[in-house]
C-alpha cells in the first residue's frame, strides 16, 4: 500500500466539516495510527525491508539472512513490538535488525505495528 493511497483512504474515513470550522484531525483513530506508521517505516525500515515489506530493499542483498518478508510475518503484536524495540538478537533471530528501542517512542512503536498490519494484507494470503 503506498503511502498516498493511504492518506486518500484516511482522508475518506473523515467526517466533512463544514465551511469555517477549525477542528483537529482524529488523532487515536487506526486510521490515523497506519498514517503515521507508514511515515515510520519508511523512514527507518524501508531500506531493508523493501517498499512493500517484502524482504528486498536496497540493503538487502548485504545480509545472510535476508531482511524478513513482513507480508507472510506469522507473529502477534507484542512479538512484533519487542522486536523492533531489542532488535534481532533479543528474540533469538538475525543481528542484523537492529534495536530501535532508544530512537523510536512507544507510540512510533504502536504505530508502525499497525501499519505492519496493512503490509500483512497485501501478502501471498490475501490474494
Amino acid at each position: 500500500m503506498n503511502l498516498a493511497r493511504t492518506l486518500a483512504l484516511l482522508a475518506l474515513t473523515l467526517p466533512p466539516l463544514a465551511l469555517g470550522e477549525e477542528e483537529p484531525l482524529p488523532r487515536d483513530t487506526p486510521e490515523a495510527a497506519i498514517v503515521r506508521g507508514s511515515i515510520v517505516f519508511r523512514t527507518y525500515c524501508v531500506l531493508c525491508h523493501g517498499t512493500e515489506g517484502k524482504g528486498d530493499g536496497r540493503a538487502a542483498r548485504m545480509y545472510t539472512p535476508k531482511p524478513a518478508n513482513l507480508t507472510v510475518s506469522p507473529f502477534n503484536d507484542a512479538y512484533k513490538e519487542m522486536i523492533i524495540r531489542g532488535g534481532g538478537v533479543s528474540v533469538g533471530r538475525s543481528s542484523f535488525m537492529p534495536p530501535w528501542g532508544d530512537e523510536l517512542s512507544n507510540e512510533q512503536i504502536k504505530d508502525l505495528v499497525s501499519f505492519l498490519h496493512e503490509l500483512r494484507k497485501t501478502g501471498p494470503a490475501a490474494k
